[in-house]
């Protein structure tokens, strides 16, 4: 069976609700809106490479995902997002607080879907599993605090992003070796790819919420403009535009009395005189060689790496 088969058949067949429904309700919504489900893909992806059987860690790398979803849940709260994935976010359709229990019990649920590992396996993996949520919350932590600042460097960025969005890509990579019986060189350098995979990923992610399509995307793109938020994209107009470019962004990016779709226009105006969308591209080609430098080291056939290559490159829309 296919890995992503395996991942699909696993959220279907599983009892996510129960009672009290208030709590339970909105996980199943959460859950059950699609989404990539990239996570546990590259946990089952990296068992396999290593020579187990995907089927027998699906609830391990299940976990991942919905401690993923419980950080979406959470994050759409902070940044008060109205759209998920083409469907109002939890917080939207029930309400904050409700958002962020569910959530919380999602994290909880996530820590016991590792229960079921022999001792010896239980003890890595959740040590694996604490480091990589620690993280993740100092990159939104970061992420957060970069809001109220206009003299974010690119090496903050970047650090924020291996955080955020790198660390549960590549811990999810790392987790799959662990439990696969990989040395410890080949894991490293599997977490490496990941890592780089993953800012990768976030730049694309902050290039298509200025030049995505909504129905592809799965929410309105000029959401991280409108509520401040410091991409690739503003750090790097920032520090490429001119002093009457720079001066016009910051006075549009803080403004909250200008309408979205005003500020949206104006912003994307000077990206597009400062040719943004090459710039996001050279950045992401550069740390897609990277992850792909790091999965030559693995010692494995090109053939058995060859997914993960695949993998990279629809990711990041690649075609060639």
């Amino acid at each position: 069976m296919e890995i992503t088969e395996i991942v699909k058949n696993f959220f279907e067949s599983a009892q996510w609700v129960k009672e009290p429904v208030g709590l339970y309700e909105p996980i199943d919504y959460a859950l059950q809106s699609g989404g990539k489900r990239l996570r546990p893909t590259l946990v089952l992806m990296a068992v396999k490479l290593f020579g187990e059987n995907p089927e027998k860690y699906v609830r391990e790398a299940a976990a991942m995902e919905v401690f993923h979803n419980f950080t979406l849940l959470h994050d759409d709260v902070m940044d008060n997002a109205d759209i998920r994935r083409g469907r109002p976010t939890v917080c939207r359709k029930w309400n904050d607080n409700t958002a962020i229990l569910s959530g919380d019990a999602m994290l909880i649920r996530a820590y016991q879907m590792f229960s079921g590992l022999a001792n010896s396996q239980y003890k890595k993996a959740v040590e694996l599993f604490s480091k990589i949520a620690i993280e993740v919350c100092e990159g939104q932590q970061y992420d957060s605090d970069f809001e109220h600042r206009q003299d974010v460097t690119e090496e903050e960025y970047f650090n924020m992003v291996r955080l955020k969005t790198g660390v549960l890509l590549a811990g999810s990579l790392k987790m799959g070796a662990m439990l696969a019986g990989a040395d410890d060189e080949d894991a490293e350098n599997l977490y490496e790819y990941g890592i780089n995979v993953g800012i990768a990923f976030q730049i694309w992610d902050d290039y298509l919420d200025c030049y995505g399509d909504e129905k592809t995307f799965g929410k309105k793109p000029g959401g991280d403009i409108a509520c401040g938020k410091r991409t690739y994209l503003l750090i790097q107009a920032l520090k490429r535009g001119g002093v009457s470019q720079q001066l016009t962004l910051k006075q549009l990016i803080d403004n909250e009395s200008i309408l979205p779709d005003n500020k949206f226009e104006a912003v994307m105006g000077i990206y597009e005189q400062l040719g943004m969308s090459n710039v996001c591209q050279e950045a992401m080609d550069e740390f897609y060689n990277k992850a792909i430098g790091a999965l030559k080291k693995i010692k494995k056939s090109d053939e058995e790496k060859m997914p993960f290559v695949e993998f990279a490159k629809k990711l990041m829309g690649r075609t060639y």
